[in-house]
């Protein structure tokens, strides 16, 4: 096992997921719901298996596409993101 890749990416994903809408949806549903343990394991097995999904679907599409374009791909999405969630923040109502 590649200790440092484990490192690399649980950092990357811990730090990407403190405060975003998913860590908000569970710290809402664990506030007003009782069993804490289920939102637990519900919003723990939907991250493990979003991981597994991304996982399968990079490992299948580099044997297709080249990793420099699925970065240059994913980074013009994450770009575009941005640009909309900004747009829509600013926009009059």
């Amino acid at each position: 096992m590649d200790y440092k890749l484990l490192a690399t990416t649980f950092l990357m994903v811990f730090l990407a997921e403190l405060g975003d809408k998913t860590q908000l949806a569970t710290f809402c549903l664990s506030a007003e719901n009782g069993s804490k343990l289920s939102v637990f394991f519900g919003s723990a097995g939907a991250l493990v298996l979003s991981s597994l999904i991304a996982v399968l679907c990079g490992a299948g599409l580099s044997k297709l596409i080249p990793v420099n374009y699925i970065k240059i791909a994913a980074g013009i999405f994450f770009i575009a993101v941005g640009a909309w969630t900004v747009y829509t923040a600013v926009k009059p109502t």
